[in-house]
């Protein structure tokens, strides 16, 4: 009895432990760095990178949890609070689904699984040089630090950036489903149906709640979310084999 009392208090301290630093590395990952587009006065920020890789290592629970509050705090640290209620709901559904998808055994050959991945890399990588080449051209700012220890630079992005971005983005995607693991692109799939879950939200939220013309916003939050696609995969593969084996609660 004293034994799986124990055990008990030891998964919930655990469960705890892992919330709490997931989403203190959501909520900095969000605040931390963002690109500033002049014209527009649109910006991305990376914290849909610790959402994904969250939800990917940890499921949907602790993935949901963290993506939703610390996504909700970043927002209130950073004076966005109006965005602060819909945030926690979008961010929380869509390190949710990213989660529980990821834990689903999806049966395929290694064959068809491949031209599973390949498409994918395909429709990603078209998706990376489309919404770069259109929106990310040109003067740019990137803000970096928090709070009063932030830096701004200012660089210029060229198209060929996109180009050479895009390319690489589909030949990791295809050579990991090759040479890899065939079904990454089940993961590519599940980050990408988050994704998708992150924009729709967003829109409808600004469209119909707050009345702002939502559609300029719709090209960046596809873009933070392929910046996250591009970064957490690799990062989650990396730290899944440092700890030899997925962490689940």
């Amino acid at each position: 009895m004293l034994m799986n009392s124990s055990k008990e208090g030891s998964a919930k301290s655990r469960l705890i432990a892992f919330l709490a630093i997931s989403t203190a590395l959501v909520a900095a990952a969000t605040m931390v760095f963002q690109l500033y587009i002049p014209s527009t006065r649109g910006y991305f920020n990376i914290g849909e990178v610790m959402v994904y890789t969250t939800a990917l290592l940890f499921g949907p629970f602790i993935g949901g949890f963290a993506g939703g509050v610390g996504s909700a705090l970043a927002d209130v640290f950073t004076g966005y609070f109006v965005y602060a209620p819909a945030t926690l709901v979008i961010k929380g559904v869509e390190g949710f689904l990213v989660g529980f998808l990821t834990t689903q055994n999806i049966p395929g050959s290694r064959k068809k699984w491949f031209m599973f991945t390949f498409l994918l890399a395909l429709i990603v990588s078209l998706i990376t040089y489309f919404v770069g080449v259109n929106f990310y051209v040109g003067a740019a700012e990137f803000s970096i630090g928090l709070f009063s220890a932030q830096t701004t630079l200012s660089i210029f992005i060229p198209e060929v950036f996109w180009v050479v971005l895009s390319v690489v983005l589909f030949l990791v995607i295809v050579v990991a489903g090759f040479l890899v693991e065939p079904q990454i692109g089940w993961v590519v799939f599940s980050v990408v149906i988050g994704g998708v879950e992150m924009v729709l939200g967003y829109f409808l939220y600004e469209q119909f709640v707050l009345g702002y013309y939502a559609f300029l916003e719709v090209p960046f939050n596809i873009a933070q979310a392929v910046i996250g696609l591009i970064i957490s995969i690799p990062l989650y593969k990396i730290v899944k084999k440092v700890t030899e084996g997925r962490v689940s609660l």
